[in-house]
């Protein structure tokens, strides 16, 4: 069984005292792949240098999350852009909107997600996003790039039916994380109806441990937890739904 982690910070802090071996044990857990989503300036060399140590394992994107986007945001983007110009990255993420902490750079949020967008068009790269308690703004930014022929994944997942059809009407995935163990979550309800073509997973790890993990430190073994219960949900065999999942990675990242 081959599994794709589609979204994990593995340069976090959190794993300093063990990152080898976290690793280790996710690649014995079936993990072949990981996707690292750049946040700011700050965390660029940490998660390059994992990319180097781990070649054709660990695959940067490059991009500005939304919780980031503060008054310096256009020294922050230009070095994101530049990043980009110098070498490929996978994607341009984690990028997006989230009013949920502080709503005080809404317009510079909105600024910036859409140059971001903007220059993965250019680029022929998909998007990774972010979006929390800004799901509707998150849609109506998305669709006129949408349009142009952007694509990409709507990480961490956690919405309603409606709006996961939304998102797969315009053509992005569903990235699929420890929220579908949450007894209460409500994912599962909201994937009824979506097609597995349409589904990546993800752990988010250090972030948003699955069940039994649930309250620690995530980590990208745990994605077994992941495929596991979404398996369960489609009611197909945990093999199958690796398989799927996997391939939908390897299209939207194009490898």
């Amino acid at each position: 069984m081959m599994l794709i982690d589609t979204h994990c910070h593995l340069y976090a802090e959190e794993f300093d005292a063990d990152r080898g071996q976290m690793i280790e044990r996710a690649r014995a857990a079936g993990v072949s792949r990981f996707y690292l989503p750049a946040i700011d300036s700050e965390a660029i060399p940490g998660m390059l240098a994992l990319e180097a140590q781990y070649p054709g394992v660990c695959v940067a994107m490059m991009g500005l999350h939304p919780c980031y986007v503060k008054a310096n945001y256009r020294e922050e983007l230009a070095i994101a852009g530049e990043w980009l110009d110098k070498r490929p990255f996978a994607a341009i993420g984690e990028i997006g909107l989230d009013f949920y902490w502080d709503k005080t750079f809404v317009s510079e949020q909105q600024e910036a997600f859409n140059t971001q967008m903007q220059w993965a068009l250019d680029r022929n790269l998909p998007i990774v996003i972010h979006t929390r308690k800004a799901m509707s703004e998150t849609l109506k930014a998305v669709k006129p790039f949408a349009a142009k022929g952007l694509r990409g994944i709507f990480h961490c997942f956690s919405g309603n039916a409606i709006e996961a059809k939304q998102v797969t009407d315009l053509g992005f995935y569903l990235g699929i994380g420890g929220v579908v163990t949450y007894k209460n979550g409500g994912l599962p309800e909201a994937l009824a109806n979506i097609g597995t073509e349409w589904l990546v997973l993800e752990t988010d790890a250090p972030y948003l441990s699955p069940v039994p993990y649930r309250g620690k430190r995530n980590e990208s073994a745990y994605l077994a937890n992941i495929v596991e219960r979404l398996a369960d949900v489609k009611k197909l065999s945990v093999e199958e739904l690796a398989a799927i999942t996997t391939a939908n990675a390897q299209k939207i990242f194009g490898s």
